[in-house]
């Protein structure tokens, strides 16, 4: 199947050509239609499969027709969990609405908010928003819905995990009762299809790829690594490999991926953190750096997880597995994009291996166990501790506490503390707090 069998208009088939793409994907195949013919649609689509151009292209296509309603406001409306997703999405409108004159503008937290005002006093035909910084406009009455013809929910189950799903439901509230909606989701069960239920009407459900799905252009390693200092001396050898052009590197604290940066910059390597106590424009520097290829290795927390899109990762390397299974999804769907191969590999320490459990249970696989010459560990893999087996203050049984002090966590700014944060003053080591889901 072709772009053109699926009745897009000509300027929109000449835009997806120009940006290199043939053949539509699975979900693009299935979606693209539902929403060209005005139903709506719930659809179960991982990041890294074409989801965004399954709801861009025909948002594009319906904005080729004159509204019928005069006004300013919006006529597309697309709603994402966070400011890396609203970008990517931006950039899709601008690659694949080249043709057309299309008014497009984004409404996130983190930025200022002089342009966003700007925007909206303005007329915009397509606007892409996270859901708390919408609400704060719309509570000052400067949003105008009654040219709203679609509203996306993207990712709708990060939203939800997020805590966004009261304010979707009070944008979805002020739309239009007319109104199209799409609603792309990780999985489609449980909290999701009750969100379903309640915001969308009579929707077509397109399931084409579930949490089980295996990336087949992504090579999943595990190493096991007996302690920090194993797991350390593992990275050192994946970083050195000669096949690895750019990679990711995921930690589990902010603070962890400040002290991991500075420790490969240290060992030669062009790094740099990534994570939430970041300025926007820092992030983005971060990411642009990345892109023009002045960063080898990204060092970031599940904040770029999702919404990252930077093409020719060869490599992500879980140095921190995630607590969410479904994160190790989102994580590994960085590399291997747009039909190229990719390798994610994941350090696994002792304390951690119930959470390889959960990941093995989620994708339905046994991932490999891989060993290099030299590094082989020598604690036997035992059975995966319990679920909910943690002390009350939520953390793992025999880690660190939380003070710092030597334990058994391999965890940053658990075990070990820096020669560079000693040298920090007080106002420094503030900023490196330890918080997890940067």
């Amino acid at each position: 199947m072709s772009f053109s069998s699926l009745n897009l208009d000509a300027s929109l088939l000449q835009a997806v050509q120009a940006s290199g793409f043939t053949e539509p994907t699975e979900i693009q195949r299935q979606a693209i239609p539902v929403a060209l013919a005005g139903r709506d649609l719930m659809a179960s689509a991982q990041t890294g499969t074409g989801k965004t151009a399954a709801f861009v292209l025909p948002a594009l296509q319906r904005l080729l027709e004159p509204s019928k309603v005069h006004g300013r406001g919006p006529r597309v409306l697309v709603l994402t969990p966070t400011r890396e997703l609203a970008q990517q999405v931006t950039g899709a409108i601008n690659d694949f609405g080249r043709q057309q004159r299309v008014r497009a503008g984004s409404i996130v937290g983190g930025e200022p908010y002089g342009p966003q005002l700007k925007l909206l006093e303005r007329p915009v035909d397509f606007l892409i928003a996270t859901p708390g910084r919408l609400i704060d406009h719309m509570n000052r009455g400067r949003i105008d819905f009654s040219r709203l013809e679609l509203l996306v929910l993207d990712e709708a189950d990060r939203m939800l995990d997020m805590g966004f799903i009261d304010d979707v439901d009070q944008i979805a509230a002020a739309a239009p009762a007319d109104r199209q909606t799409l609603l792309f989701s990780a999985t489609l069960e449980g909290n999701i299809q009750r969100v379903a239920q309640r915001l969308l009407r009579d929707p077509v459900s397109v399931q084409v790829a579930g949490v089980k799905v295996k990336h087949e252009s992504i090579e999943q390693r595990i190493h096991l690594a007996d302690d920090f200092k194993h797991k350390r001396a593992l990275l050192k050898h994946l970083l050195n490999d000669a096949e690895l052009s750019q990679c990711v590197v995921f930690t589990a604290t902010k603070r962890g991926a400040d002290e991991l940066a500075m420790q490969l910059e240290d060992e030669g390597h062009s790094s740099a953190a990534l994570h939430g106590d970041m300025h926007q424009k820092q992030r983005q520097r971060t990411i642009e750096r990345m892109k023009r290829g002045h960063v080898r290795v990204l060092v970031a927390t599940d904040v770029a997880a999702r919404g990252l899109d930077i093409k020719g990762l060869s490599h992500v390397i879980n140095f921190d597995l995630p607590m969410q299974a479904e994160d190790y999804v989102h994580r590994i769907g960085r590399t291997g994009r747009g039909g190229a191969s990719g390798i994610a590999v994941s350090i696994v320490g002792p304390q951690e291996r119930f959470l390889l459990g959960r990941i093995e249970k989620l994708t339905g696989q046994a991932l490999e166990r891989h060993v290099i010459a030299g590094l082989e560990p020598t604690r036997a893999e035992t059975r995966p501790r319990p679920e909910g087996a943690f002390k009350k203050d939520g953390r793992r049984p025999n880690s660190a506490p939380r003070n710092g002090k030597p334990g058994g966590s391999s965890r940053f700014g658990e075990k070990h503390k820096w020669d560079q944060n000693k040298k920090k003053g007080p106002q420094q080591q503030q900023r490196h707090s330890g918080t997890r889901h940067g």
